[in-house]
């Protein structure tokens, strides 16, 4: 565990004596794309509630946030019961890991909700995090609901399944549009059922994902790490690729692979940081 207590401050959660967690490395490095920096810390929307978190040196305050909101929800988004600090530690004997770590030391894993992770991972194919931004944003705005602090819900896939091709344009999917749809017709059927992947083995999680029209191992892949915490699991991008052939040319380290997700969201984050290292 990366912190030392969490209590209730007035209004708020403050997690005293936080390590190994930085709120720009954990939220800016493309495994998540509704948190924006707004001067003070970030805001963003998950969960069904928008939610503003700041650093004050060794704490990590959450705003309007009840202790037992964020022992139930937002310990477990934010990864703070893993030791970080013994996975960087493991890291540090591999010249690669311990550069990447050492460029991010505060970055973590986060624990997002499976069906959140599903779409905006589909909307991942071939794109860029500016633009998977983009349209996460405007799909919330258009389909979500209004939620009582500010912004919208991730719309669910009740909502979504009832959508054509035409009404997702402006969200400007392109080819994914069908993708998006066939998902929520799926998990809103219970054709798929999310909640019950998650106690499935990694193996059957991607082998049911796979099932969705459009879904492929890299976003299978992303689903299992991000939306289910199978920390084994190393998504393989056009990025990823790139560390394998340079760094790895001979396979990733066997004495990582229990946690090579974690190890690919460090190297991930380097290289887009440093390409020039990786042409």
């Amino acid at each position: 565990m990366d912190y030392i207590k969490a209590t209730q401050i007035g209004n708020n959660t403050v997690v005293q004596g936080i390590r190994n967690f930085n709120p720009a490395q954990v939220l800016e490095c493309g495994q998540c794309f509704r948190w924006q920096p707004d001067g003070v810390g970030y805001v963003g929307i998950a969960h069904g509630r928008r939610l503003r978190i700041s650093l004050d040196e060794s704490n990590l305050i959450l705003e309007d946030v009840q202790l037992d909101e964020f022992n139930a929800i937002w310990r477990d988004y934010f990864d703070l019961g893993r030791d970080y600090g013994e996975i960087l530690r493991a890291y540090a004997s591999d010249p690669n890991l311990a550069a990447a770590t050492a460029f991010s030391p505060g970055l973590r894993v986060m624990g997002q909700d499976p069906w959140e992770t599903l779409v905006t991972f589909i909307f991942s194919q071939n794109s860029n995090i500016p633009r998977i931004r983009k349209m996460v944003m405007e799909l919330c705005m258009r389909f979500g609901d209004a939620l009582p602090h500010g912004g919208r819900s991730f719309p669910g896939p009740d909502v979504l399944a009832g959508l054509t091709a035409n009404d997702l344009a402006p969200v400007k999917p392109g080819y994914r549009a069908p993708y998006i749809i066939d998902a929520a017709k799926k998990v809103a059927s219970g054709t798929i059922c999310l909640q019950e992947l998650s106690v499935m083995s990694t193996p059957d999680i991607k082998k049911a994902l796979l099932e969705i029209h459009g879904v492929g191992p890299k976003v299978a892949d992303c689903v299992a790490l991000f939306g289910y915490g199978r920390v084994e699991i190393c998504p393989m991008d056009v990025w990823m690729k790139r560390v394998m052939d340079v760094l790895y040319p001979a396979g990733f380290p066997d004495e990582f692979m229990p946690t090579a997700g974690i190890a690919q969201q460090y190297l991930f984050h380097y290289a887009r940081n440093f390409p020039e290292r990786f042409y």
